[in-house]
């Protein structure tokens, strides 16, 4: 027996490695760019789009610099879970969250938005940029040219980022239709979200070896000898990079 959804998946990646390749490998270059210019990364995403950041953030194989903002009202913990959708449609919210955050010059920030229209993105996007931050946008291009900016700054995320990395979804995100009924099912951007960071990690830590990196920024597993040891070591060398608590 086949499945709709892993052909579906199969289908969206294969396109996805084609047509983004350029946008990815733009990422990528500025992943290291930012990492040998010892800046600062940052990652954001709200509600579901927030689960990039987690996958990102303090993994093993994983790129220690990622620095993921969390906000508590945009926590799928959050109860009620409507919650999130009203603080994310908030104006003046995306701003209350950038105003702690430390963007400088040089750094990077990821932002993953699906729709793209939301004010809390809209807004962290618009401020790193004033403040000399790149930003990376991963969101689905012809859903968010579909849908009007819910921001009073009249923009879209893609609109705000130097790099638009698509990711060529079902308007709505579900992709699989059920006989008898209106709504799709079974959403597609977790996964092809989860399989470009990662991909941008891994050609960003091989291009550091390349370039003479002796030990890029990775975290080893605790559960490996050793792994300890080397952790504390990096997270001692990129400390002032590092804006979380190790």
């Amino acid at each position: 027996m086949s499945f709709e959804y892993f052909e579906k998946i199969h289908q969206l990646l294969s396109l996805v490695e084609t047509e983004e390749n350029e946008n990815i490998q733009q990422a990528i270059k500025l992943f290291v760019e930012t990492i040998e210019n010892k800046h600062t990364i940052y990652s954001f995403g709200a509600s579901h789009a927030g689960i990039l950041s987690e996958e990102m953030y303090y993994r093993a194989g994983g790129l220690m610099l990622i620095n993921p903002i969390f906000a508590r009202e945009l926590m799928l913990d959050t109860s009620p879970i409507t919650q999130t959708s009203r603080m994310e449609q908030l104006d003046g919210y995306g701003t209350v969250i950038a105003n702690k955050v430390d963007f400088q010059e040089g750094d990077l920030l990821l932002v993953h938005s699906v729709s793209g229209r939301n004010p809390v993105s809209i807004e962290l996007a618009n401020i790193a940029k004033e403040k000399g931050t790149s930003v990376i946008c991963i969101t689905n291009l012809t859903y968010s040219k579909q849908v009007s900016s819910r921001s009073a700054l009249g923009k879209k995320l893609y609109e705000l980022s130097d790099v638009i990395i698509d990711n060529h979804g079902d308007i709505g995100d579900a992709c699989i239709s059920i006989p008898g009924m209106q709504q799709k099912v079974s959403p597609t951007s977790t996964v092809v979200g989860v399989t470009i960071v990662n991909t941008i990690i891994s050609e960003t830590v091989r291009l550091l070896k390349q370039r003479g990196m002796e030990h890029p920024p990775i975290f080893y597993s605790a559960n490996l000898d050793g792994g300890d040891e080397l952790n504390r070591k990096l997270v001692a060398k990129y400390s002032e990079n590092l804006k979380y608590k190790f």
